[in-house]
């Protein structure tokens, strides 16, 4: 998108002005082109462009009769386009000549005036601030219905018990729900730090022109007012080649994908034949072409699979900004469809991840049950016990550790262990040890401030749904 201070003649076989003395080779138009992507900018260009003639009119640059033309135009554009009947091409270059194009066709000259005090420059990156504006505000929504998803399944299985892990390795037992509400924390930064990548995406270039602002006595305020912006930049070459706010919306984005795959990942465990701590729905699942035995999580592996591309368009923004100099640069172009596809992927990975928490997982306590009972995860508690019987808690963690070793020689498991083999390790041992290290007791034993004992995890879902319904 290049630099145009003074409107076009938008007809396909004329140059850009009197400057130029041919059209562009149509393979270099072809390449230049924009409009096959940013099409998806044109409510937002609609109406960036609505405020900017009403700025105009204000300050008397528009009268308010060529105000309410311009207006009435582009609100017949908005029109033309929801009903299908506005479908610029190639030859249109972007949206906006497009826009403005059809504006001239429909109300004659005053719609050259439109362009007035206003650049490509300051105008494409009002529109993508509104796009990406509005764009934020529906991913927020769907964070908070997939923390909907987790709370009220996480309310279902606060008694469940699950094996926790370290490294993979079967570690300590947890009540279900404080693993699952260890989602609904993450997805509450990954909302809370939209809102406020909000704040700078929500500035307005418009009047900053196409680097060094305008001659015109323009109210950049009053027009920032008009589309609900919260201030302007104050730098005319920062307004327009500004992209901070786009890296760090896909910077954000590219967390909640991190979430997101990690519980992808999990899924896929539990769902496998040798965890088979979940069942996947029919409405959630495939097939294999050739083995009828098959249920594959389709849902979680595309999930984490398409975490590499919202990675990939972070890097690419990132690499596009690194060596612009001021200001505008057509590089910048690259921006949108790395902003649109990060949304698109975002949303829909969002929306299939809640389907699949609400209706395409279920979870088999009886399996679970069985996983915590059948492992050394109570091993510390072990040690803790005899902890709590005076025995410094490094010598206790030894003389466990020591138990641990004879018991897997002997092919048991502490809940096996004689009082007599408890007592030749320790004297402090008494019959209260295997209540003490039942897996039900081991995880409600974990009371302190955010730890998975039952108690706390009831805290935590009212925590949660108070931070819902707010």
């Amino acid at each position: 998108m290049g630099n145009s201070s003074s409107p076009p003649d938008t007809s396909a076989s004329q140059t850009w002005s009197q400057r130029f003395e041919s059209a562009l080779h149509p393979a270099i138009a072809q390449f230049n082109a924009s409009i096959g992507f940013d099409i998806t900018l044109l409510e937002c260009d609609l109406t960036g462009s609505v405020a900017h003639a009403k700025m105009l009119a204000k300050v008397g640059i528009l009268s308010d009769t060529e105000c309410d033309q311009i207006v009435s135009g582009l609100e017949t554009i908005r029109r033309e386009y929801h009903e299908g009947k506005f479908n610029p091409g190639i030859d249109e270059e972007d949206v906006h000549f497009a826009v403005e194009h059809r504006l001239i066709e429909l109300i004659g000259d005053g719609g050259k005036k439109l362009h007035t005090a206003r650049s490509r420059n300051d105008q494409v990156g009002t529109d993508v601030r509104l796009y990406l504006r509005g764009q934020i505000e529906q991913i927020r929504q769907r964070i908070k219905d997939f923390q909907w998803a987790i709370f009220e399944l996480a309310q279902q299985h606060v008694e469940t018990l699950i094996p926790g892990y370290t490294h993979l390795q079967r570690a300590q037992p947890l009540s279900l729900a404080h693993h699952l509400l260890a989602y609904f924390e993450m997805t509450q930064r990954d909302w809370e730090r939209l809102g406020d990548v909000l704040k700078r995406v929500n500035i307005s270039p418009l009047g900053s022109g196409a680097l060094a602002g305008t001659t015109f006595p323009i109210d950049r305020h009053y027009s920032a007012e008009l589309l609900g912006f919260d201030d302007i930049y104050y730098n005319s070459l920062d307004g327009v080649s500004d992209r901070d706010f786009a890296i760090e919306f896909a910077s954000a984005a590219s967390i909640i994908m991190v979430h997101l795959s990690r519980l992808s990942e999990e899924i896929i465990f539990w769902a496998s034949e040798e965890f088979r701590f979940v069942t996947l729905s029919d409405t959630c699942s495939t097939g294999s072409s050739i083995m009828p035995q098959k249920k594959n999580p389709d849902v979680p592996e595309l999930v984490r699979g398409k975490t590499g591309r919202v990675f990939g368009h972070l890097q690419g923004l990132l690499v596009m900004m690194k060596g612009l100099p001021l200001a505008y640069n057509k590089d910048l172009q690259e921006d949108k469809e790395a902003l649109f596809d990060t949304v698109a992927t975002v949303s829909g990975c969002l929306e299939a991840m809640t389907i699949l928490l609400q209706e395409g997982i279920t979870f088999m306590p009886k399996r679970l049950n069985q996983a915590v009972d059948e492992d050394f995860s109570n091993a510390t508690d072990v040690a803790d016990y005899l902890a709590n019987k005076g025995v410094p808690f490094r010598e206790a963690y030894n003389l466990v550790g020591k138990v641990v070793k004879t018991s897997l020689a002997a092919d048991k498991l502490l809940k096996d262990l004689t009082m007599a083999e408890w007592k030749e390790l320790h004297p402090a041992f008494e019959e209260d040890i295997y209540a003490a290290i039942a897996p039900a007791q081991v995880v409600s034993a974990r009371n302190s401030a955010g730890g998975t004992g039952f108690k706390q995890v009831r805290s935590a879902l009212k925590r949660a749904e108070s931070l819902l319904e707010a």
